[in-house]
């Protein structure tokens, strides 16, 4: 029996789908409310239909509980879709815009049109709603969508891979799995609005690519978050709330989880006896037998922070866990 091999997705391929997607586009097909309307149902319709298999891709790919993949990953992408759904006609209707007298009698409207083609990277971290929320974005604007999830998150990617395309209008929405070859060759295509989400690195590649098309950029992008603790908060609050946005969100894994925190000098004492207390009780006395936790996505950023810790400047200075 031949076994036949899949056709490597390379720019080739990349230029035939994008000129596919755009004769579409030129059809008209995307503009009208009610297919836009039918898209946003259908996404809605695949998170209730597959919830279980969402939650087995999320816990495969990053440990994640069910709890935290229904609520901040299905229940998001759900959400945005709800929300979209209300306001999408308001959103859609021509705005009145003001005409100088010199042109009198004339009259003037700002209109909402498609841009096009889109292109949306998303990331590991949130492997499920970083990359659905601006699939329904780029659809309420009656845009065509071309998805490429992060390869870190395999089965989220594969679960994207599969159903996407079965639930929505796959003349006009599309995934492309892959790495590095894969994207290079979407990059090579000229996009008409492409949304990344991830490193500054990978931004900058992105941006060079899409200025030889002047193509606008949307770059979401990592940064440091604190966190301000006063000396007359409710401790016990506060710190509850502190370990559920920094571990009990993906374990750290979030762009604005905390980073570090700022207190004062003679509160510091009681803040960190305070948070070794709680941890201790969200996760229990040995966190790698805790079911509420999310784990490290992958083997190399597993190595990456072990490297840290065990770094002379910072080893010394670990009070709790660590290992």
């Amino acid at each position: 029996m031949a076994i036949s091999k899949k056709k490597a997705f390379d720019a080739e391929a990349a230029a035939a789908m994008t000129a596919e997607l755009r004769a579409t586009f030129g059809a008209g097909k995307t503009r009208s409310y009610e297919w836009r309307m039918a898209q946003l149902n259908a996404i809605v319709k695949m998170m209730e239909d597959r919830e279980r298999e969402i939650v087995d891709a999320l816990r495969s790919d990053l440990g994640k509980p069910e709890f935290e993949s229904v609520l901040y990953e299905i229940g998001t992408v759900k959400n945005s879709c709800k929300h979209t759904l209300k306001e999408l006609k308001q959103w859609m209707k021509p705005e009145n815009a003001g005409t100088p007298f010199v042109i009198f009698p004339s009259s003037g409207e700002i209109v909402s049109e498609p841009l096009g083609l889109v292109l949306i990277i998303s990331p590991w971290n949130y492997p499920l709603s970083l990359a659905l929320d601006p699939v329904v974005g780029a659809i309420a604007a009656g845009n065509m969508v071309v998805l490429k999830p992060s390869e870190v998150a395999p089965a989220t990617s594969a679960f994207l891979a599969e159903h996407v395309e079965k639930y929505l209008d796959s003349s006009a929405v599309r995934v492309v799995e892959g790495s590095v070859p894969e994207t290079s060759a979407l990059l090579e295509q000229k996009w008409d609005k492409i949304f990344y989400t991830g490193n500054g690195r990978v931004g900058r590649i992105i941006m060079a690519a899409a200025a030889k098309h002047l193509t606008p950029v949307v770059l979401e992008l990592g940064g440091k978050s604190p966190v301000i603790v006063d000396s007359d908060v409710d401790l016990k609050v506060a710190v509850r709330r502190i370990i559920v946005g920094k571990w009990g969100l993906n374990n750290g894994q979030t762009c604005v989880a905390a980073d570090y925190i700022v207190t004062t000098r003679d509160f510091a004492p009681k803040l960190v006896d305070a948070l070794k207390h709680q941890l201790e009780k969200f996760y229990g006395k040995d966190p790698l037998e805790s079911k509420d936790l999310s784990r490290v996505v992958n083997s190399y950023h597993f190595d990456r922070l072990s490297k840290i810790l065990d770094e002379e400047k910072v080893s010394g200075k670990i009070i709790h866990g660590g290992h």
